[in-house]
Order: C-alpha cells, then structure tokens, then sequence
C-alpha cells in the first residue's frame, strides 16, 4: 500500500505542478506579450513606442512582472516534466528539463532588457537627469525580442523532444504528443528564420499565421491533460 501511495505521489505532485504552471504561464503570456508588448511596442518606430510606455509605464512594468512570472513557471515545469516523464525515458527526460532551463536562462536575460528600459523611462519622466535617444531606447526592446526569439529555438527543440518522449507512453493521448512535436517544430522553424533569414521576414510571417494556432495549444493542451488526467 505504500509503494502504491508513494508511486501514486511521485506522478500526482509533478503533474498538477506542471499542469498549474503551464496554465499560468499561458495567462501571464497572453497578457505580457499578447496585450501589453503588443499594444505598446510598434515594430521600427522607436519614437511612438517610446512615447506609448512614456504615457503607460505602470503598464508596461507591469507586462515585466509577468515576464518574472513566466521564468519562475518555467524553472517549475523543467522540473516536473523531468519528474513525471522519467519513468518513459529517464535520460531524454533529463536532456529537455536542461534544454528548458537554457530557454529559461535566456528568456531571464532578454527581460533583463525590459527592466533597462523600463528604468529608462522612468528616470527621464520622474525629472532625474539622464539623456537617452528614442533609438537608444528602443535598443533594449529590440534586444529583449531577439535574445527571447534565440531562447525559442531551444524551446522549440525542448517541446520536440517532450513530444517525442510522450509517443513512448502508453497512457499520454498520441494527439497530445503530436502535438507538442508540432509545437516544437514550429518554433524552431519559425524563429531560425527571424534569426538568420531576416531577407524572408514577410514569408516568415505568413508561415507564423498558420502555425500559430499549434504553437498555441500544442503545450497549454499537454498542460491541461496534465491536470486533469496525468495526475491519475
């Protein structure tokens, strides 16, 4: 009984924890970059962007904490995606909980881009003398974007390699590991062109309009079944 207890706890724990954090990391997400990177940063025009954050800068710290909140989630998810799928591949399982902390290191230091601007601004609108160019500012936007679109490579590896470890179970739905390996590719693909093939960027974001969709849905679904069913 208590070997069943114990076996019981050591999938439940890891899969709720997993579970939870994707969830969150989904909504921290939707909100830092769907509603606040979105709505105030415009692509090549550092003037109105510096101007948006100027007039919304708790706004914009804001979307910061949330960023903190998706490092945090993930340090977590590396941890139980190791934890759960171990027992389907132990040493895979061991190379994509390190592939996420790498993603996670490099998500952490392109944030740290976001805080510089954020200070930035606010000394130059709390009257602190410092002199900075719109385009110096935008300097620390764009280093955050494309220091993050490098971590999603890594990322887009991570989810290929989970994805493939789950078509190993038995238990883990195929669609849901399907999945997650489209997930993966998807982001793989679509940022090794932002990064070294910045000539097709308008091919680029066609492809990233159709695959948005599996990119979305394909981590947040494993997360969900997690909760619900992996815990079982």
């Amino acid at each position: 009984m208590t070997n069943q207890s114990n076996s019981f706890n050591s999938q439940h724990i890891p899969a709720v924890i997993a579970g939870i954090s994707l969830i969150i990391m989904g909504i921290a997400a939707a909100f830092s970059y769907g509603y606040v990177h979105n709505s105030l940063v415009v692509s090549r025009d550092s003037v109105t962007t510096l101007q948006n954050i100027e007039a919304s800068l708790s706004l914009f710290q804001c979307g910061i904490l949330g960023w903190v909140v998706i490092v945090l989630s993930d340090i977590l998810v590396s941890w139980a995606f190791y934890v759960y799928l171990k027992s389907i591949h132990r040493d895979l399982s061991l190379l994509a909980g390190w592939l996420r902390l790498v993603y996670t290191f490099i998500l952490a230091i392109a944030v740290s881009h976001l805080v510089i601007a954020s200070n930035l601004v606010r000394q130059h609108t709390s009257g602190e003398f410092i002199e900075f160019t719109p385009s110096d500012f935008m300097t620390s936007i764009l280093a955050f974007e494309s220091i993050w679109s490098l971590g999603l490579i890594i990322f887009g590896a991570h989810l290929i390699l989970v994805g493939s470890i789950a078509l190993k179970s038995k238990h883990i739905p195929k669609v849901i590991s399907v999945l997650l390996v489209i997930a993966g590719a998807s982001y793989t693909l679509i940022h090794l062109l932002h990064g070294f093939f910045p000539q097709l960027d308008k091919v680029t974001s066609s492809i990233e309009m159709v695959l948005t969709i599996p990119m979305t849905i394909g981590e947040l679904a494993f997360g969900i079944w997690l909760l619900l069913k992996g815990k079982k």
